[in-house]
């Protein structure tokens, strides 16, 4: 590891519906988002996380898994979407009309 003073301190976050996993590690200047999440052992403590499918950010934005980190980061791991949101928008209109009716 590399002198304490030069790493930086980030998070990793992957949230389900009723909790939250979050790793806080320090890293390596230069180290990228997958490169952080690998170091973290979020893949080994979620085994249904694969970075080929799920999408990840920092603070909301997404990112890709070669962008690099900087002090402070808080990288999440978004999980699947389980409904394309224009089909639940379309199933709440016909729900909202239902009970309009």
């Amino acid at each position: 590891m590399p002198d304490p003073q030069a790493c930086l301190q980030v998070e990793v976050v992957y949230a389900l519906a009723g909790s939250a996993h979050i790793i806080s590690l320090q890293v390596a200047p230069g180290a990228t988002i997958r490169e952080v999440i690998e170091q973290s052992g979020m893949l080994q403590r979620c085994a249904e996380i694969d970075l080929k499918k799920n999408r990840v950010g920092i603070y909301s934005r997404l990112r890709q898994l070669d962008d690099s980190v900087i002090d402070g980061d808080r990288i999440e791991i978004y999980r699947p979407l389980r409904l394309d949101p224009k089909e639940a928008r379309r199933r709440r209109a016909r729900k909202q009309q239902a009970l309009s009716h």
